[in-house]
């Protein structure tokens, strides 16, 4: 399934008066299936809120997020659940992955909380993590894998369901250079093999130059949206 994100005057307040905080202010952009795009920019400057409000985890202040030309932003609970659930993959910087469990079975978990058939989900899982390259280690519990290991094991279950839009909070924060990279790579390979939607919050310029877009926040604005070296 394609899907076209569409984000107008998104803006998420904290707060009021003297006290507000703007996180996000008056932030428009256009991306669409196929494409990988990084959001960059110093701590404090409003990306994981931005991806947050994405992702359907928060309610905008102000403006509108299209997915298809559906309004996530007004959403009820249950619906917000519902298009988290079924239409986004979401990779944590902390992969809060279940860690008694091996990286098979945290991907077969998603299936057993969506429904849907044992049979076809074993056969995704076992599809993902050939993909990523975890077959020989996928039987391994969660703490007898490396950094690495654990991100894409986090990337296998963020696409298990199939979602729409897959987002990726700064996935690289505890790796080095070349295990960040293979984790980057990995995903981006996933999201464009797939025609799925890619955003990711990162640190990183090098990370940031393998997407095709870079969108740069400061204090909460859109400074400036320009080509990666993926582009």
């Amino acid at each position: 399934m394609t899907a076209t994100l569409e984000v107008s005057h998104l803006s998420k307040t904290y707060g009021s008066g003297d006290e507000a905080v703007h996180a996000v202010c008056d932030v428009s952009f256009t991306i669409h299936s196929g494409e990988f795009a990084a959001i960059v920019g110093p701590s404090g400057s409003g990306k994981t809120t931005l991806l947050a409000m994405l992702g359907g985890l928060l309610r905008p202040s102000a403006g509108s997020i299209l997915v298809n030309g559906r309004e996530i932003g007004a959403l009820t609970g249950g619906e917000a659940a519902a298009y988290r659930r079924e239409s986004v993959g979401y990779v944590f910087q902390a992969n809060n992955l279940v860690s008694y469990l091996t990286g098979r079975e945290n991907l077969l978990l998603i299936q057993f909380i969506a429904g849907g058939s044992r049979k076809d989900a074993t056969r995704r899982a076992a599809q993902l993590l050939e993909e990523l390259g975890l077959t020989k280690r996928a039987d391994a519990l969660v703490t007898q894998l490396s950094g690495g290991e654990r991100q894409r094991v986090a990337i296998g279950r963020a696409l298990m369901n199939d979602p729409q839009l897959v987002l990726v909070d700064e996935p690289t924060a505890s790796l080095d250079s070349i295990r960040g990279r293979q984790v980057v790579q990995s995903l981006i390979d996933e999201v464009k093999g797939r025609g799925k939607l890619g955003i990711m919050v990162t640190h990183d310029p090098a990370m940031a130059a393998l997407a095709d877009r870079v969108l740069e926040l400061h204090d909460g604005e859109l400074q400036g949206v320009t080509n990666g070296g993926g582009a």
